[in-house]
């Protein structure tokens, strides 16, 4: 697996579901950073990773 940098977490459980997670790493693209959004089960939150870093 490919080591990525956590930059946001967002709780699973929040009305507007993984939007804010979504609407994060829209913001970090439009900077010209490679976001994407993924779910962490143990912790039952969506995350927004970069490439690089510690996973």
């Amino acid at each position: 697996m490919k080591a990525r940098q956590i930059l946001d977490r967002f709780p699973a459980g929040n009305p507007r579901g993984s939007w804010p997670a979504e609407e994060r790493a829209q913001q970090l693209r439009e900077q010209g950073q490679p976001a994407d959004v993924v779910m962490d089960l143990p912790s039952d939150s969506f995350l927004v990773v970069v490439p690089g870093g510690e996973s």
